[in-house]
């Protein structure tokens, strides 16, 4: 089947004034300028006037929790509620129309934005879920609130460390909680929720994705669902299982790699983030490193010697040192070539200094980050500042990382940041902390070919002859502005000036653009009504 596209803006390196492209059989054929196009046009089975649009290679999701996504797109989401009150209020509507053995999961709430400054109890939860069993994941996903039943149904859950007698868990409780939310969360409704997931990822622009699964998030058997649900709409899954030693599961499984969310430490919100020093609101807390060294340099070592990615979620700057030094061990052992040809990874890299990062830089290593931490979390008054002090200043360093030659890949982390690529690339070109932005274009490819890199596939995210045809159609109603080299807006259109494909304004009073189309390998797997009329 051949398509043509024309009376557009295609982003693309092999032409930047190109305004057509065409497709045949699912790669990309030609691309030139209108006058050239009329030529293709005889035998095309779709000819559409893009009427100004923007073609672009379509986004990948470095880094998502299919399921988990779509459990908060169909269940009690409790994103941005406004105090304690409204998100016990939201769970008390949502409990209202289940049954009284319902089991429900929820997460988004986020203790930091609340005057109460604090999370539910279980007693609250108790009430207002009118005695059902509830489990209800903080924002970062590293602890959570559990109703006094669901408590009961966790075998010896007061003695894991971690445990709170007000219905808080985090560390190993939160993960005997996680587990036996699997048992009550069974296949039908994690198919449905990967289903829910990778529509709302298709109708987003983002044509690939990285699950990022792992023991303490969700069971095994969810992978092949996750599978499942990308392949009966098209979109390209790639998974990870965060577990050292189960390489059988590669095989079984289909896996990338033993990466992802193989925990290092835990995450800033939840004070489990490994940091050298104490927290700025806790004193002589300094959160927890779960593995040492030794054992991850051990975990690098039997990946590299098997060729397969190794990874670990990494964000405060004690379990970046760890990693560091980890890194250096297994080049003692392995030499720095074979690390850099495995291409090992690693998840958040939030706490990172310059003498990790150098260690990353020569190993190889690629940095899959999330900017919308920055955008949500960053700048001297909110979460990092709360958690960290002045330390917030040098979390999340796009551009201390790209300088130094780490390859970036951008993702989501959803459901605890939303999936809204657009959001992501302004996010890092407006990072809070000027000296760590990065272009809109070096954005742009971070969330593209930065993906498709980070998975070891060098030869796509971008749009030129013989590449697949894998793409998005995106409109937008913002004003074009003149891009120069040292901008972090970019226009909507070619600059001849600057003879180089450009992007949307991405300034923060702009709208971001709305996807009309998404095609994975020549297959349609979204299109908006009456997109092309």
């Amino acid at each position: 089947m051949r398509t043509l596209l024309t009376n557009g803006s295609v982003y693309s390196p092999a032409d930047p004034h190109a305004t057509a492209i065409a497709f045949d059989d699912g790669v990309v054929t030609w691309l030139g300028d209108d006058i050239s196009a009329a030529s293709y046009a005889n035998g095309a089975d779709e000819v559409i006037d893009l009427q100004g649009k923007l073609v672009a290679p379509a986004f990948v999701d470095a880094h998502i929790h299919t399921a988990q996504t779509g459990a908060l797109l169909t269940g009690l989401d409790l994103t941005g509620t406004a105090n304690l009150a409204a998100a016990l209020d939201r769970l008390a509507t949502f409990a209202a129309g289940l049954g009284p053995d319902a089991v429900i999961d929820g997460s988004g709430w986020d203790e930091t934005k609340w005057p109460e400054h604090r999370p539910p109890t279980s007693e609250e939860l108790d009430r207002a879920a009118g005695g059902r069993r509830v489990y209800l994941s903080r924002v970062d996903g590293h602890s959570g609130v559990i109703s006094s039943s669901l408590a009961a149904a966790v075998p010896n859950l007061k003695n894991q460390a971690g445990y709170d007698a007000t219905g808080r868990v985090e560390r190993d409780a939160h993960h005997d909680v996680r587990d036996a939310l699997s048992e009550l969360v069974g296949p039908e409704q994690r198919l449905a929720d990967s289903r829910a997931a990778v529509k709302a990822m298709a109708e987003r622009g983002v044509g690939a994705f990285h699950e990022m699964a792992a023991p303490h998030i969700g069971p095994l058997w969810e992978l092949p669902l996750v599978r499942q649900a990308a392949g009966e709409l098209g979109l390209s899954a790639t998974l990870y299982w965060g577990e050292p030693g189960v390489f059988d599961n590669v095989t079984t499984y289909g896996l990338a790699g033993l990466a992802g969310d193989l925990n290092a430490d835990g995450a800033l919100g939840s004070r489990t983030a490994a940091l050298r020093a104490p927290y700025e609101d806790l004193a002589d807390h300094r959160g927890h490193a779960y593995l040492t060294a030794e054992q991850i340099a051990e975990h690098v070592i039997a990946c590299t010697e098997k060729n397969i990615q190794a990874g670990f979620h990494c964000i405060g700057d004690l379990a970046l040192d760890n990693i560091a030094r980890g890194f250096e061990l297994a080049a003692e052992k392995v030499g720095v070539q074979a690390l850099v040809a495995a291409r090992h990874r690693l998840e958040h890299v939030e706490m990172v200094d310059d003498a990790a990062i150098a260690t990353l830089a020569r190993c190889g290593v690629v940095a899959s980050v999330q900017p919308m931490f920055d955008r949500l979390w960053g700048g001297p008054s909110d979460m990092y500042a709360e958690r960290v002090g002045d330390r917030w200043s040098g979390m999340n360093p796009f551009g201390s990382l790209a300088r130094s030659g780490v390859v970036l890949a951008f993702g989501s982390d959803s459901p605890v940041t939303e999936v809204g690529p657009w959001e992501a690339v302004r996010a890092a070109a407006f990072h809070h902390e000027p000296g760590q932005r990065i272009t809109v274009r070096a954005a742009f490819a971070a969330h593209t070919r930065g993906g498709w890199r980070a998975a070891g596939i060098d030869d796509a995210g971008v749009l030129a002859p013989g590449t697949a045809a894998t793409y998005a159609v995106w409109e937008s109603d913002a004003d074009l502005v003149v891009q120069t080299p040292d901008d972090r807006v970019a226009a909507w259109s070619t600059d001849p000036r600057a003879g180089v494909p450009v992007l949307p304004d991405l300034s923060d009073e702009a709208p971001v653009p709305t996807c009309r189309r998404t095609v994975v390998g020549g297959r349609v797997v979204y299109e908006s009504e009456g997109w092309s009329s």
